[in-house]
């Protein structure tokens, strides 16, 4: 088994209105130091077998028409282990 991993972030050009929300109570609940938060999520996909080339083919091709938003978003993937 093999884990796929795809971190989506909104392009750095698109307002974040939750992480500039997290900002402000890093701020208020007594964190220094913060000058920036940015929000995204993360996929992680668990394989049947390796992690073969055309397989995190299959799943790049989902994270362009599924996962992320290739308008405002872009993303990482990267094949975590193999289990």
């Amino acid at each position: 088994m093999a884990r796929v991993v795809v971190d989506v972030m909104l392009k750095p050009e698109i307002l974040d209105p939750q992480g500039k929300a997290v900002h402000g109570a890093f701020g208020r609940l007594g964190f220094d130091g913060v000058a920036d938060v940015r929000q995204g999520k993360r996929f992680e996909i668990t394989l049947d077998g390796e992690a073969t080339e055309e397989r995190v083919a299959e799943i790049r091709k989902a994270a362009d028409t599924l996962l992320a938003n290739p308008v405002i978003e872009d993303y990482v993937l990267h094949v975590e282990s193999d289990q």
